[in-house]
């Protein structure tokens, strides 16, 4: 989840650029166009799997391939470990905004995702599929994993998303005059040089059923979670602010989870709420690479073709 207003003053205008081997692809959704960016495996080889990466609210695909530093964008980092990366625009951003106006509450857009990956599937990417999102994206992973077919998801890896709030949803489409910047944030040396400058590339607005549906996830949440069937992996920024996360809410939140096979919860020191554009994006993507790898290991989802 991202704002718009941080040191503009201080920053050119962004470049709006892409990370070498990175392209933009359009999935088509019963109609409905979604806009994603695609990196595979330089050297030719199929990818151990496709890691399908979900934005949060008020972002974009663009938020997994930060051009503020190399180190920051996951497209690249994943390619080069041999992974298929596809970081969708979800339903009421990028090329799908025009169609859907006021975008798709979230169950609403499970079924739309799920269409796109069935198309991605048909004619962009192969092998298994594992979901990497990060805020509202976590909400929509959820959901997709508590209602997706047998065999079809190896895992998925959540960041900026709980169960229980430490702030009102109802904050969301306010404006920076309400401290969404701390929220969003966290303290701002926790970014490279130039993160402002390269995010405003990749900001949108957030669209109204979307501001909605982020208000009701509580009760859903309690509805869902106990229906996912898959290795589940969360991570919490040192300074993350929208979620409580004492040791008491995250042992609720793994119970909860009562179907998953293994939840693995992992706190990682400094960073803020938007962690794929932060110093420790690095870390966080390794990590999640890595629980991937373990997914594989345990034979978790489907085998590769």
């Amino acid at each position: 989840m991202l704002t718009t207003t941080a040191h503009p003053a201080q920053e050119a205008p962004a470049t709006g650029g892409l990370s070498p081997g990175v392209r933009r692809i359009t999935l088509d959704a019963a109609g409905i166009p979604l806009s994603a960016l695609l990196s595979e495996p330089a050297d030719g080889h199929p990818p151990r799997a496709t890691v399908v990466a979900l934005h949060g609210g008020g972002m974009s695909a663009g938020y997994f391939d930060g051009q503020a530093h190399p180190d920051v964008s996951l497209l690249t980092l994943a390619a080069r470990l041999g992974y298929a990366v596809l970081a969708l625009d979800r339903p009421g951003y990028g090329a799908s905004a025009p169609h859907l106006p006021t975008g798709q509450d979230l169950l609403e857009q499970v079924a739309t995702v799920r269409l796109a990956l069935a198309d991605a599937q048909a004619h962009h990417v192969s092998g298994p599929l594992f979901l990497l999102a990060h805020s509202f994206g976590g909400k929509l992973a959820l959901a997709l994993a508590a209602d997706a077919p047998p065999d079809t998801l190896v895992g998925l890896d959540v960041s900026g998303c709980g169960h229980r709030p430490a702030a009102s949803a109802t904050l969301l489409g306010r404006g920076e005059r309400t401290g969404l910047r701390r929220l969003n944030w966290g303290p701002l040396r926790l970014y490279p040089d130039g993160t402002f400058r390269e995010a405003g590339a990749v900001v949108a607005p957030m669209p109204g059923q979307e501001i909605e549906s982020a208000q009701e996830w509580s009760a859903l949440s309690s509805r869902l979670l106990p229906c996912v069937r898959v290795p589940v992996r969360f991570t919490f920024a040192e300074h993350e602010a929208w979620w409580s996360q004492s040791d008491a809410d995250l042992t609720d939140l793994a119970e909860r989870l009562s179907a998953a096979p293994r939840v693995l919860v992992d706190r990682l020191p400094g960073a803020g709420h938007n962690i794929s554009l932060g110093r420790a994006a690095r870390v966080y993507h390794l990590r999640a690479l890595a629980f991937l790898d373990e997914c594989l290991d345990d034979g978790a989802g489907p085998a590769a073709p």
